[in-house]
């Protein structure tokens, strides 16, 4: 029985998707569940698992073509066994009924080929055999590794070589582009003492990590004060819908993760019901997923704010980009000693700098500087989480 390999039904929001990778040729033995193929959209990989064992008789469309939603994009014949023959052979040809010489007819027939689909350049529409080899030649295997992009020599020593984006870097570069042209944004920086928290996970990591079975990091103290502040300052976890402002009673809180195929922005639900514990698991569990491909549409669907740490690559300031519709994002950066002034005497503290991205159509200078504040608060005295002053 031959099925049919189909594209996975698409999201509305997204037109078409095009083949990344066939983990299998043709002929090659498929276990039912295994994935086939990986589809790119651009938001996520969708993988096309068998539907039944057997074995992969014929790819439709090769890696980098373009395919829509229920697309036929490849046959699996059911119940097969590698190395037996997956395709239906054409009858055999009759010597009488092709217009080529007795050796021509030969190969037609040796090759399994049909004669009425080979176009004959001969003398009199004769079927020669460069017509044949012809038809012969697209079907030899494909490669599994991709073309090498071609490179240019300009002078010696100095060259370049052109690759096409991706799907998902394109789309990174519309949505820029887009927060760019759409948005009135301004950004407005301060600065956090990070000793305290530092303090608290060097007194309470091996005790937390030993009882919740993941380390303790700074990200979750970050999406902590970030959903009070967002409690306090409605209008920085709001958006804008054409002519309305839509405010949100909930806080799903965007996390910017850097996987390689490009940056991508899964979205915490309800942060406000979570502890540092089931933060730092989820964030680990997002981390991980955006590594492998693994995201799926729902994980990137949503969130009504975003936070980016720009630290962990050595950044020490910055100014990010607003994730539309969301009207603002914050920036998180590298922990550093720096001499600070404290009661009129000079201390070396671990800093770091603080970067809001907002839009300024949305929230005004006193709501954007009344949020980033009410985060260096929080952080700095970490007892204000739990007492909510």
């Amino acid at each position: 029985m031959t099925i049919e390999i189909l594209v996975p039904v698409l999201p509305e929001s997204v037109a078409d998707a095009a083949v990344a990778t066939w983990h299998k040729r043709p002929g090659d033995a498929v276990e039912r569940d295994e994935v086939i193929v990986e589809i790119e959209t651009d938001k996520v990989i969708l993988e096309v698992p068998a539907v039944e064992s057997g074995v992969l008789a014929e790819i439709l469309e090769e890696e980098g073509a373009t395919v829509l939603g229920q697309q036929v994009i490849g046959r699996l014949k059911a119940g097969a066994v590698a190395g037996e023959e997956t395709k239906d052979k054409p009858a055999e040809v009759s010597e009488q009924s092709v217009d080529a010489s007795p050796a021509v007819r030969r190969l037609i027939a040796e090759k399994g080929l049909d004669a009425s689909k080979i176009t004959g350049t001969g003398k009199n529409g004769l079927i020669t055999k460069e017509d044949v080899e012809k038809v012969l030649a697209p079907a030899a295997p494909v490669a599994k590794s991709p073309v090498a992009a071609p490179v240019v020599e300009l002078q010696p020593g100095r060259s370049e070589k052109r690759v096409a984006m991706t799907r998902l870097r394109k789309r990174i570069a519309e949505r820029l582009l887009e927060a760019k042209n759409s948005t009135a944004m301004l950004t407005t920086f301060n600065e956090i003492n990070m000793k305290p928290i530092m303090d608290i996970r060097k007194q309470y990591k091996d005790v937390f990590e030993e009882r919740h079975g993941i380390r303790l990091g700074f990200m979750s103290f970050y999406v902590k004060a970030v959903v009070e502040a967002l409690k306090r300052y409605p209008e920085v976890n709001a958006s804008i819908d054409g002519t309305d402002i839509v405010y949100h009673n909930y806080f799903d809180v965007s996390i910017a993760i850097s996987t390689p195929r490009g940056l991508v922005t899964p979205v915490l639900r309800d942060c406000d019901t979570m502890s540092l514990a089931d933060i730092e698991k989820n964030i680990r569990e997002l981390a991980l997923k955006g590594r492998d491909g693994k995201l799926s549409i729902e994980d990137l669907t949503g969130g009504n704010f975003t936070i980016t740490n720009g630290g962990v690559f050595g950044s020490l300031m910055s100014t990010p980009i607003i994730n539309p519709p969301q009207s603002a994002i914050l920036g998180m950066h590298k922990i550093q000693d720096r001499p600070m002034a404290v009661d009129g005497k000079v201390e070396i503290l671990p800093m770091m700098y603080l970067a809001l991205s907002y839009d300024h159509r949305l929230v005004d200078g006193k709501e954007s500087v009344g949020f980033l504040v009410t985060v260096k608060e929080l952080l700095e005295d970490p007892t204000r989480l739990l007492l909510d002053v």
